[in-house]
C-alpha cells in the first residue's frame, strides 16, 4: 500500500506531520492509498478517533482525498507539490517561453517612484493604526474601477492578486466546500483551492470566458464559488465578451449565495473592455493586481467587492500582515499619475506578437488560441512530445499538465520575450514538433 514508507506519530498532528512529510519527500506518491484508520490506528498503538483526526486535516490541508469506502489516498497534485514544480530547468541556449512574465523592457523603472514614496516617507512616517490604504490610491483605484464599469464597492489591498483570492475563499467557504475554476486555468488557483481544503469543479473555458453551460453544471454540483479571468486568462488568452458575461450573469442571479470572483490581473495590459460578473450575488470580488504591468515585485493587489466581504477580508488582514507596505502603496501612486505606463502601447505590443503567432500557426495549419495578454495555447495530443522536441529545436514551452484538470493536454508559449523576427521560426517549429510527420510541410 505505501510501499517502504511507515507513518509515524502518536497524536493527530504528529501523524498528519508524517504523512505530508512523505509526500513532500516522495516517498509517498500521488495517488497512493492510505491505510485504513483502524488499521493505522492499531498499527500505531493509538485510538481510531486520532487517525480520524489526522486524516481530516490532510484533507483540509489538500494534501489527501478520501472516496468513501474507497479510502484515503494521496491526491494527484498534493498541495505540497504544487504545479510550479512541473517547470522544467531551460538549458542554456534555448529561449525561454515558460516563465509566464512581462516583458522587462516594458516595465516602469521603479527608482523614481520608490524615491517619491520615500521622500514622502519622510514626511509623514506610516504608523500602527492608520487606515490601511492610503487615501490617494483608493480614490485612483475606484476611479479606475468606475470608469470599467465595476459596481461600487469600499476598496482593498492585497499582496498580489492570489494573496487576494485565497482571502476572499477564506472569508466565506469552509473546508469541503466546492469551488467552480477555469480549466484550463490558471495553476496557482488549481493548487490553491485543494490547499485550502476545498473541491475543485473544472469549468470549461473557450475564447470568450467560461463556457455557460459548464457554469451551470458546476453550479448545479453544488459550487459555492466561482473564480473567473476577466481578460488575459492564463493560458488561453480568453477574455470575457459582452453577450457570454450578460448570459453568466444571468444564470448567476438565480444563484444569490454564490461567492463571485473577478481576477481582472490583466489590467492595463489589454485593450479589450471589462465586462464583470460581479455584482450579481450578493458576495463578490474583483481583483485588479498591479504585476504585469508595473512589475511582479510589487506585490501589490487592489480589491473591491461588497461590504461583508470586505470587512471580512480587511478584518482577517488585520490579524496578519496588517496592511500592505504603505511605501509601495505611494510608489504606486506615483506610478500610476506621472503616466509611467502607456496602457495602450503595452497592449499593443503584447497584441502584436500574440497575434502574429496566433495568425502563423493557423498559416501552417495548427489552431491555437491567444486572445488576450500574453499567452498562447495550442492544443496538442501529446504535451510531452511536443515539448521535448521543440527543446531540441532549441524552444523552451509548458506543459498544459501545469493548467488543466479534465481538458484537453495543450502547451502555453509566452510571448512576452518573443521578437517580430522571431514569428516565423517559432511557427516553424511548433508546426514540425505538433506534427512530426509533417516536418517540412508548409500551409497557406
Amino acid at each position: 500500500m505505501l510501499g517502504d514508507y511507515r507513518i509515524a506519530g502518536r497524536r493527530a498532528s504528529d501523524i498528519a506531520a508524517s504523512v505530508e512529510a512523505g509526500v513532500g519527500s516522495g516517498a509517498l506518491a500521488p495517488g497512493a492509498l492510505l491505510p485504513p484508520m483502524r488499521e493505522l490506528a492499531a498499527a500505531l498503538g493509538v485510538n481510531p478517533n486520532t487517525v480520524a483526526a489526522a486524516y481530516r486535516t490532510l484533507r483540509e490541508r489538500g494534501v489527501i482525498e478520501t472516496d468513501g469506502r474507497r479510502g484515503s489516498r494521496v491526491r494527484a497534485r498534493p498541495s505540497s507539490a504544487p504545479r510550479d514544480a512541473l517547470r522544467m530547468a531551460v538549458p542554456a541556449g534555448v529561449r525561454d517561453l515558460t516563465s509566464g512574465n512581462p516583458d522587462v523592457a516594458l516595465l516602469p523603472p521603479l527608482d523614481g517612484a520608490l524615491a517619491a514614496a520615500a521622500r514622502r516617507y519622510a514626511q509623514a512616517p506610516t504608523l500602527y493604526g492608520q487606515d490601511p490604504v492610503d487615501p490617494e490610491l483608493a480614490r485612483l483605484a475606484r476611479a479606475d474601477l468606475d470608469a470599467d464599469g465595476v459596481p461600487a464597492g469600499p476598496v482593498a489591498l492585497t499582496s498580489g492578486a492570489l494573496d487576494g483570492i485565497e482571502r476572499v475563499l477564506a472569508a466565506h467557504l469552509r473546508p469541503g466546500d466546492a469551488v467552480a475554476v477555469e480549466d484550463p486555468g490558471w495553476g496557482s488557483v488549481l493548487d490553491l483551492v485543494p490547499a485550502l481544503g476545498l473541491r475543485v469543479l473544472p469549468v470549461a473555458v473557450d475564447d470568450e470566458g467560461p463556457q455557460v453551460q459548464a457554469v451551470a453544471r458546476a453550479l448545479e454540483a453544488g459550487a459555492r464559488a466561482l473564480v473567473v479571468t476577466s481578460r488575459a486568462q492564463n493560458p488561453t488568452g480568453a477574455a470575457v465578451s459582452a453577450e457570454r458575461a450578460a448570459r453568466l450573469r444571468a444564470l448567476l442571479a438565480d444563484h444569490p449565495g454564490v461567492l463571485v470572483i473577478d481576477d481582472d490581473h490583466g489590467h492595463a495590459i489589454v485593450d479589450l473592455p471589462l465586462h464583470v460578473l460581479g455584482g450579481v450575488t450578493r458576495h463578490w470580488v474583483l481583483v485588479r493586481s498591479t504585476a504585469k504591468a508595473y512589475g511582479p515585485d510589487l506585490r501589490l493587489a487592489v480589491l473591491t467587492g461588497d461590504e461583508v466581504t470586505l470587512d471580512r477580508v480587511r478584518g482577517r488582514q488585520r490579524l496578519g500582515p496588517g496592511w500592505v507596505s504603505r511605501l509601495l502603496q505611494c510608489a504606486v501612486v506615483e506610478l500610476w499619475t506621472s503616466g509611467a505606463v502607456d496602457r495602450a502601447a503595452v497592449a499593443r505590443s503584447y497584441g502584436e506578437r500574440r497575434d502574429a503567432l496566433v495568425a502563423a500557426l493557423a498559416g501552417r495549419g495548427v489552431r491555437a488560441h491567444g486572445r488576450t495578454g500574453m499567452n498562447v495555447w495550442v492544443p496538442v495530443a501529446d504535451e510531452t512530445g511536443v515539448v521535448t522536441r521543440l527543446l531540441a529545436a532549441g524552444w523552451a514551452v509548458t506543459a498544459g499538465a501545469r493548467f488543466r484538470v479534465e481538458s484537453e493536454p495543450g502547451v502555453r508559449l509566452t510571448v512576452s520575450q518573443v521578437a517580430a523576427a522571431d514569428v516565423p521560426a517559432l511557427a516553424d517549429a511548433v508546426a514540425a514538433a505538433v506534427r512530426p510527420g509533417a516536418a517540412g510541410v508548409r500551409y497557406v
